[in-house]
């Protein structure tokens, strides 16, 4: 995913667990060194509206530290926002969501993510972990030409 990113001019934000980077401690520096920039998806993807705030504390701390932070499964309430905001973070969700985690086939992917419920500001949801992506790298390079002709610039978050 970074290769086609770079190839095409692209960038991305990269919500990472905490877990990951403790298993991969080369990949934050190798994302932001392609222009990328990480947020923060907990430790290790928690339900962040089922814990007590102590937990929630942890979860977020033990992530990266970032600006913008994602809860898993866009599980959110006041008491997360609360949580996030007491972290120093902005809450990010979605706008499109691709659902390639389900693996429907890169040509379902990449009409997901570049379609026409697709507009100026949508935030793309793909993922990059958590199993077999092979059809979420396939797509890609589609979508972001498909964006690219109807005039658009696949970028990361600028606030996060």
């Amino acid at each position: 995913m970074l290769k086609i990113l770079k190839d095409t001019g692209s960038t991305a934000t990269f919500f990472e667990m905490g877990i990951r980077v403790a298993e991969h401690p080369a990949l934050p520096g190798q994302v932001r060194a392609g222009g990328n920039t990480i947020g923060n998806h907990t430790y290790d993807h928690a339900d962040l509206t089922k814990l007590t705030p102590a937990k929630r504390r942890a979860e977020l701390a033990r992530g990266p530290r970032a600006r913008c932070v994602r809860p898993p499964y866009g599980a959110t309430n006041a008491a997360v926002r609360a949580s996030i905001r007491a972290y120093g973070g902005r809450e990010v969700l979605w706008t499109v969501d691709t659902q390639d985690w389900t693996r429907p086939g890169a040509g379902v992917i990449a009409q997901r993510a570049s379609g026409p419920q697709v507009h100026n500001g949508s935030i793309v949801l793909m993922h990059d972990g958590g199993g077999d992506r092979s059809q979420t790298v396939r797509a890609l390079p589609v979508i972001i030409k498909n964006l690219q002709l109807r005039g658009y610039v696949v970028r990361k978050l600028p606030y996060c």
